[in-house]
């Protein structure tokens, strides 16, 4: 097979029928016209369509080394820092299909799998663990161009520190109950699985630090195994009108709650399991952290390129340019822009071999994760600041279709637009700054990869700076100084 379009995607995804609850009710019939998943499903389906666009055959898709068919560049195993660019313009051009609003779109957990490739040696070097099912796993993927959903963290019961890690009291994460001929039973729950029961496989792994090896394992499973619950958010849009909700209705990734009832993981399926070391050891030495996070800085920076083009829009259809503090705001996007940017430029370009992958520079991409949590939330802070009384005179669509449609084409127009079109930019604004869809995003910025007070942590450890102190040492405290 190769890279698939967007109506194979619908059809995988509708045949599935996976278990998933939605406001109370589970879904039945086809998922990708239930009213608060149809949305994303399609434009989900228009990222696969993208692998056919001609012009950008040669940046969405790369040949396969068994096949020689074209397949997804998000499967690409860098080599070369040709094939990290390759890598970046793929993910951009997804993510500006969405603004950079789809933080779960098929490419990041793609290259989370990519990282476990790159990261096999770990695996080869611990027991328990099964570097060829990860191998072959990742191969039918590519191949087939599989879409995975993923979840690892457990459920928010007790956070204090005297029972973080106190798993004798802890009966309701998921871990391991049993191991048979068949494999390994995992019972409990996980968090959170944005886009749950939309793709087609359910990738499992355990977070460092685990004190009980039935909490450590990694496994991918199909959506629809036996056993396997959904149980998704109310969704944060209450309308599929792309006038009203123009990024909800398109973009909403339902989170979900995962729940693993006596679920049997087939041998062939499973990665590692009561392995506390490679737990540990893909946190700390794997490849995920920085091939997952050149991922998500290349759409943060398109993220923020959206927003500085809403910005612009607000502030040229009322012509308030002229003044110093709205010039100001939009530079502070600009700085944020270039900022970002230049993590992720300065990234490709320490590039540097491991183990025959070319991985890139970690420390810009730790700085960039650590600054994106407090940088987009005054963005969207500006947003506000920009539209003022304007993000909330935004009447509906049906106003416009209505008995006072003249009302509002006569009292609402701006300075460079008409009504309807001028409703519809603010709408654009609030939705990404006001909305329960903007302030999800707003959320899931703030924490993307963990508590940003961690994240500051574990760079403090990380950074080397003794060949710093050493020069300050010799140059300026020396006795004959």
């Amino acid at each position: 097979m190769a890279a698939i379009n967007g109506a194979e995607y619908i059809k995988r995804i509708n045949h599935l029928h996976s278990e998933v609850w939605i406001d109370g009710e589970k879904v039945n019939g086809l998922i990708s016209e239930h009213a608060s998943f149809k949305g994303v499903v399609k434009s989900q389906a228009a990222l696969y369509d993208l692998q056919y666009d001609k012009k950008l055959k040669e940046v969405m898709t790369f040949p396969s080394p068994s096949t020689g068919e074209s397949v997804g560049t998000s499967f690409l195993l860098p080599r070369t820092k040709e094939d990290l660019r390759q890598r970046r313009l793929m993910i951009q051009e997804w993510a500006k299909t969405n603004g950079g609003m789809m933080g779960r779109s098929p490419d990041y957990m793609n290259t989370v799998l990519v990282s476990l490739v790159v990261s096999l040696s770990i695996f080869q070097e611990n027991k328990n663990c099964f570097p060829d099912h990860v191998l072959a796993i990742y191969e039918k993927a590519r191949e087939q161009d599989w879409s995975f959903t993923h979840t690892f963290k457990n459920p928010q019961v007790n956070r204090s520190s005297s029972q973080l890690f106190n798993s004798s009291e802890d009966t309701v994460s998921a871990k391991i109950i049993e191991r048979n001929k068949k494999g390994i039973v995992i019972n409990g729950a996980k968090l959170l699985a944005t886009q749950g029961g939309i793709t087609d496989e359910l990738l499992v792994y355990s977070t460092g630090g685990m004190i009980d090896k039935s909490y450590s394992y990694s496994f991918t499973i199909p959506s629809n195994t036996k056993g396997v619950k959904f149980i998704c958010r109310q969704p944060f849009t209450q309308s599929e009108s792309t006038f009203d909700s123009p990024l909800g209705a398109r973009f909403e990734e339902n989170d979900a709650l995962v729940v693993f009832d006596h679920v049997l993981v087939p041998w062939e399926r499973v990665f590692y399991y009561d392995n506390i070391s490679v737990s540990d050891a893909l946190a700390t030495k794997g490849a995920y952290t920085r091939l997952a996070l050149h991922q998500v800085v290349s759409r943060q920076v398109v993220k923020v390129e959206f927003i500085l083009g809403v910005a612009q829009l607000l502030v040229d259809t009322i012509k308030s340019g002229e003044y110093q503090h709205v010039q100001e705001k939009i530079a502070d996007i600009i700085i944020a822009l270039e900022t970002m940017r230049a993590f992720l430029t300065a990234s490709e370009a320490g590039a540097y071999s491991h183990n025959g992958y070319m991985l890139p520079d970690g420390n810009p991409l730790q700085a960039a994760i650590t600054t994106f949590p407090s940088l987009y939330p005054r963005l969207t802070e500006i947003l506000q600041l920009l539209g003022a009384s304007g993000m909330v005179t935004i009447p509906a669509e049906k106003d416009f279709q209505s008995g006072i449609k003249t009302d509002l084409k006569q009292y609402l127009p701006s300075a460079g637009n008409n009504a309807s079109d001028r409703v519809k930019l603010f709408r654009l604004a609030w939705d990404t700054s006001m909305s329960a869809f903007g302030s999800r995003q707003i959320l899931y910025e703030r924490y993307f990869f963990g508590d940003p007070v961690r994240l500051k942590s574990m760079l403090y450890h990380s950074y080397e700076r003794k060949d710093l102190m050493q020069r300050v040492e010799n140059q300026f405290l020396k006795a004959d100084n």
